[in-house]
């Protein structure tokens, strides 16, 4: 169905399902094709419309919300350039991590896919009989997945150079994270932990035990303390540089969990939310009112989003990952797929790909459903109240209903078939991201 969008053929496509199209139609499917996420008809069918009726109705009787509070509720459901229900879906409410969309939409944008971050290891004095005479160095680039493995790898590479010992000081420049603690004072005191396998606690023990079999221990004693700099560090020596994985794995990470701690540092590296706000309305195509960001992981309900507007960014990020040649379910959870993160315990028809947003008093859902009659199906649901399990079964028994209605698909479109060298819990601790320098 995507490929049939894709080809210009949209007058076809309402034909299909049962939309009359004049020859003078022919313009609007230009319109469809400069901005994919404007709807140019209402489904003549109105079973979908209904449904959400009575979805709405239902959260008043089950007194989830008051009438009143009917209004807080936002719904948006969409196939191709066809509406097929909306509820308050021009209204921007509260997203919570349904923000993340928009941060992935621009860090794809404006970093690429294959982007990596690199943290610096330097030394400011000689290595002499396994000691560096100095202060180890950490220049950040703002790596926001840089956990234990990490760590321990990057350990095993300063032995491998023939580093045992540092005389001085490790420094920390740079907005380095670890374990997605971004205060860099504690980011570097487990750094340092992790650099020396004598001073493991529990947790890095069990993250090594993860890791490869036959994975060397680390051993770099850091004589000093940790300490922080704001200016680069003069007379250093370029030891090694350690890249990240690449950013369509954080992302898929990221959404998987949900992770704001990801999401945060991945606002800042393209310049804040106010940079995600912005470019993510431009590309989606949608009013700048309609996305309004304090920040670039959905933490506070002062991050709203209307319904409408989060399916035309889930849109346009399709759009980017089919340019470098991914596609959704390499960026977001896919159910029957992933069993891990926030998907788990949550009854949504199989190969719907998902993204979920909760907030003490707010649940929210988006995504793509697969369906027989509609093709590709994107929705939006936020809710507003106190009662997130409620919301959350209620999402999906809409979702089950839609698609009881629709029809399954028969096969698992193109579209939303993952690739498989992606789709894989990440290698965390890779010895061949860290390039030895001092030496080479």
């Amino acid at each position: 169905m995507l490929e049939l969008l894709g080809s210009g053929l949209v007058s076809v496509w309402l034909q299909m399902v049962g939309v009359p199209v004049k020859p003078l139609d022919a313009l609007d499917v230009l319109a469809w094709q400069s901005s994919p996420g404007l709807v140019l008809a209402a489904d003549p069918n109105p079973a979908a419309a209904t449904t959400v009726q009575q979805y709405l109705q239902e959260l008043q009787k089950s007194k989830l919300v008051s009438r009143e509070q009917t209004e807080s509720q936002g719904v948006w459901i969409q196939s191709g350039p066809m509406l097929m229900a909306n509820h308050e879906g021009t209204t921007p409410l509260p997203a919570a991590s349904l923000t993340k969309i928009a941060t992935t939409l621009v860090a794809l944008k404006n970093l690429g896919p294959d982007h990596q971050f690199q943290t610096l290891v330097s030394g400011t004095g000689p290595i002499q009989n396994g000691v560096l005479q100095g202060d180890l160095v950490i220049t950040s680039g703002g790596d926001p997945l840089f956990v234990w493995e990490e760590a321990i790898a990057l350990g095993n590479s300063l032995n491998q150079m023939g580093i045992k010992q540092v005389k001085g000081n490790l420094i920390i420049t740079g907005n380095f994270a670890m374990n997605f603690q971004r205060n860099p004072v504690l980011a570097g005191q487990l750094l340092k932990l992790a650099l020396n396998s004598a001073t493991w606690n529990r947790a890095a023990t069990f993250e090594y035990s993860l890791m490869p079999k036959g994975t060397p221990k680390p051993q770099v004693i850091i004589a000093g303390k940790v300490k922080t700099s704001d200016d680069s560090v003069a007379q250093k020596t370029l030891l090694l540089r350690h890249y990240s994985l690449p950013l369509k794995q954080i992302i898929k990470e990221m959404n998987v969990f949900s992770n704001n701690d990801i999401a945060e540092m991945l606002a800042q590296a393209v310049g804040g939310a106010s940079v995600v706000q912005s470019t993510a309305a431009q590309l989606a195509q949608v009013p700048n009112s309609e996305i309004q960001l304090i920040n670039g992981s959905g933490l506070g309900p002062e991050n709203r989003i209307s319904p409408r507007a989060i399916c035309a960014l889930l849109m346009a990020v399709q759009r980017e990952a089919v340019a470098h040649q991914l596609d959704l379910t390499d960026l977001f959870l896919m159910s029957g797929l992933d069993h891990r993160g926030t998907i788990h315990g949550r009854h949504i028809p199989l190969a719907t790909v998902i993204k979920t947003g909760t907030l003490r008093d707010v649940s929210s859902l988006a995504g793509v459903m697969p369906t027989r009659d509609r093709g590709l199906v994107w929705f939006a649901i936020l809710n507003r109240g106190t009662n997130v399990s409620a919301f959350r079964s209620g999402q999906d028994q809409l979702l089950q209903r839609l698609l009881q209605q629709l029809q399954v698909a028969s096969e698992v479109p193109a579209a939303l078939i993952p690739h498989s060298d992606i789709n894989t819990v990440p290698q965390l601790g890779a010895v061949n991201r860290n390039e030895m320098v001092y030496g080479g």
